[in-house]
């Protein structure tokens, strides 16, 4: 079934929203201080171990480590392209405008968790992957695998920051749903340099989320956005960035 993989993912997403949700009613304010802070060393592990499979090669019977040019100028440029169209404040408008249209007004937490959610379960290669793959084989498999992932990830995670996470479901379904319709145009693009790159960028975005997990907001993840298509763009260059 054309768009099956997106589907599913996006119920699990909202299911594990429920779930989270009315497991954390069970927790005291450290419990759930505790859960949010576990849940980030979980993501900081994830992205860590995407980074090193992009970074690091076995040449000679040692490990070496590259592509470092391409994660400074993509996430160096990337980050000035996104500071100065703002793309954190529209994804917190749009937050802000689901708080209030989903009853959720009094919710100081809403828009955090909702954006924090969203970039942990939309960045990355299993999404964009599994989404062409679904559009143009009819393979749903990459995205069913995720979907799991996922139910467990936001489960956790609305245990512990609040309903916004169950909210992320929306713009999953917006990017993979655009990315299966638009496959067979995609694919050209999304070579295996190309996925290489958007996985190591990708990672390292998952990263800055596991830390704002950990340590609070630092970091404006959405305004990094940009570094993704860069990361992309640079598997087409001439020369390699290592």
């Amino acid at each position: 079934m054309f768009g099956l993989g997106t589907i599913i993912n996006t119920f699990a997403i909202i299911f594990g929203g429920i779930f989270g949700a009315l497991f954390g009613r069970l927790l005291k304010e450290r419990h759930q201080d505790t859960l949010m802070k576990t849940s980030g060393v979980s993501v900081l592990f994830i992205s860590i171990a995407g980074v090193m499979e992009g970074m690091l090669t076995i040449q000679d019977g040692g490990i070496v480590s590259g592509q470092t040019l391409l994660i400074v100028l993509s996430l160096a440029i990337g980050s000035f392209i996104g500071e100065i169209i703002n793309i954190e404040g529209y994804f917190e408008r749009f937050g802000e405008w689901l708080k209030i249209k989903s009853g959720n007004a009094k919710d100081k937490g809403f828009v955090n968790a909702f954006v924090t959610a969203s970039f942990t379960v939309s960045i990355g290669a299993m999404a964009i992957v599994g989404a062409i793959r679904d559009g143009i084989f009819g393979d749903s498999s990459i995205l069913v695998t995720k979907s799991i992932l996922d139910f467990v990830i936001i489960m956790v995670m609305t245990g512990s920051m609040g309903k916004g996470c169950a909210f992320s479901a929306i713009p999953v379904l917006i990017l993979e749903g655009g990315m299966t319709l638009m496959a067979r145009f995609i694919q050209p693009i999304m070579t295996e340099a190309a996925m290489e790159n958007l996985s190591l960028v990708g990672s390292i975005l998952i990263f800055c989320v596991g830390l704002n997990l950990v340590f609070g907001k630092k970091i404006r993840v959405a305004n990094l956005l940009p570094a993704l298509i860069l990361a992309v763009a640079a598997a087409f260059l001439p020369f390699n960035l290592s």
